[in-house]
């Protein structure tokens, strides 16, 4: 394999390169959108299925809305169309013609749309318009349902899996009778997304609201989980908005309650990307290459027969083969490589870079003493153990490596979480250290902004277990009731 860029001489090339040299995903033809490649998908269906298994045990549904929407539906909602603008892609004609040479194909001048159609940024409007034709009683509610899809946000910098013009994800969109079912679906649902990240990606999250400035647009409120990358750089894995009754009054969706009145119905949306894939390289990955937690391993081992007789080949096969029989019967997801067109120094060099959490190496000598070397990606460590009782080691070592890779990161994140006090600290853990900044803020949208022209930080969250706490803002010196995290961020 080759080598990869070392972390601590550019991290953001270490980066580009694994995604590249890993496998995962690659630049298309298409100006600021990627090809995610088979074991990058692969990676991402895992996610995908985790997720949609929470999704459906917490009582939500899958459905598929139209990619395209119309232009006067984002008029509707005036956050909204301020929020996304900047961003969205236009479809204004709907046919193609041979130019008068021949020699190409144009534009029909003559195709153009009455009404232009905006490829979906997101789709409150699309879908909120249909809610209208699905509620009408308070027995329709609550509404929960949930979409997997693509976006397009018309991004000029661009960064595989971390921000692409297009990208797949999905959108939960709920309706419900009341402001408090709203509420408890818009934290029920962050808490889903929490569980998940620390649970199966083994990075631990911080969970919080978003200033003013850095809500969903035409959200009341929004929530999210920020994690830490390696470089002290924040990334946000997750939101859930309560979007109150505002698009319910934009497309004018009403119910008629209990009593016999007309109500407006309130909502929340939330959801994930494949952004996803790049917090889980930038928290676990090293400069051997990607780094997977177990329980997210589309291979959790991988099965390496060495031999050079033809006769050798037979008995390491078979007795690799055996293996992954019972292996399959405890739940490992495992691989057999017995492709005789690569030497066993390249596949373990292969399943080192892709992040295979366990690699077991078989040859003639071991078969005769009834012993495997067993490799950890985690820690690349090497051992002989024995063959016998491995179906029933594996799967501990496995969790052991899961919860290991978690208390690796969650021990990272918790030095980077430095408390400040004065302006001159705020600027120089900034520059030094990085992470997250713990300091007291004054509440306005002003010094906010005044801080990340000055710095580029932003406050990445209000912790939802904050304590009041009395203090000065940083910037401004105002009086300030509770601490904030502030951090440089993807």
């Amino acid at each position: 394999m080759e080598q990869l860029t070392p972390r601590s001489t550019n991290y953001a090339q270490w980066y580009n390169d694994l995604v590249l040299k890993a496998g995962l995903a690659e630049h298309s033809a298409v100006r600021g959108c990627m090809v995610i490649k088979p074991y990058g998908f692969s990676i991402w269906e895992r996610m995908r299925d985790d997720l949609d298994r929470r999704f459906k045990e917490t009582g939500h549904e899958n459905a598929y809305f139209p990619l395209f929407i119309p232009k006067s539906f984002l008029s509707k909602e005036a956050a909204h169309i301020e929020g996304f603008a900047k961003e969205c892609a236009v479809v204004t004609h709907y046919r193609l013609k041979t130019s008068e040479d021949g020699k190409s194909v144009i534009v029909d001048p003559e195709a153009k749309l009455e009404e232009e159609l905006i490829v979906r940024p997101t789709s409150e409007t699309i879908i909120w318009n249909t809610y209208k034709n699905w509620i009408n009683s308070y027995r329709d509610l609550p509404l929960l349902i949930n979409q997997w899809a693509n976006v397009v946000r018309w991004e000029m910098r661009t960064r595989l899996f971390l921000r692409t013009a297009e990208f797949l994800w999905q959108e939960g969109h709920t309706a419900h009778a009341t402001r408090e079912e709203a509420e408890v679906e818009t934290k029920l649902m962050l808490d889903v997304y929490s569980d998940f990240v620390q649970d199966i990606l083994a990075i631990p999250v911080i969970k919080g609201v978003k200033t003013e400035s850095e809500r969903f647009a035409g959200a009341i409120d929004t929530y999210c989980i920020e994690a830490l990358m390696q470089d002290g750089k924040a990334l946000q894995t997750g939101t859930s908005h309560f979007l109150g009754q505002n698009f319910a009054k934009a497309f004018d969706v009403k119910f008629t309650n209990a009593a016999g009145k007309q109500e407006y119905v309130w909502a929340s949306s939330w959801g994930v990307s494949t952004r996803l894939m790049g917090a889980l390289i930038m928290c676990h990955s090293d400069d051997n290459g990607l780094v997977l937690p177990p329980r997210l391993a589309p291979i959790q081992v991988v099965l390496v027969p060495i031999y050079r007789k033809e006769e050798e080949r037979t008995a390491m096969v078979d007795a690799c083969q055996k293996l992954v029989v019972e292996l399959k019967a405890v739940g490992i997801r495992v691989k057999l490589d017995n492709d005789d067109k690569k030497k066993p120094g390249w596949k373990f060099a292969e399943y080192e870079f892709k992040g295979v959490p366990i690699r077991l190496a078989i040859g003639p000598r071991d078969l005769e003493s009834g012993t495997v070397e067993l490799s950890r990606r985690d820690t690349l460590t090497k051992e002989s153990v024995s063959i016998n009782g491995l179906s029933e080691r594996l799967p501990l070592l496995l969790e052991e490596i899961q919860q290991s890779l978690f208390e690796r990161a969650l021990e990272f994140r918790n030095q980077h979480i430095t408390p400040v006090e004065t302006w001159e600290e705020f600027q120089s853990v900034l520059k030094n250290k990085g992470g997250f900044i713990s300091a007291h803020w004054d509440g306005s949208t002003e010094t906010e902004e005044k801080i990340k022209e000055a710095t580029k930080a932003s406050i990445r969250c209000i912790p939802l277990n904050n304590k009041p706490e009395a203090g000065a803002c940083i910037f401004s010196g105002k009086p300030s009731s509770q601490r904030v995290y502030f951090a440089l961020a993807y």
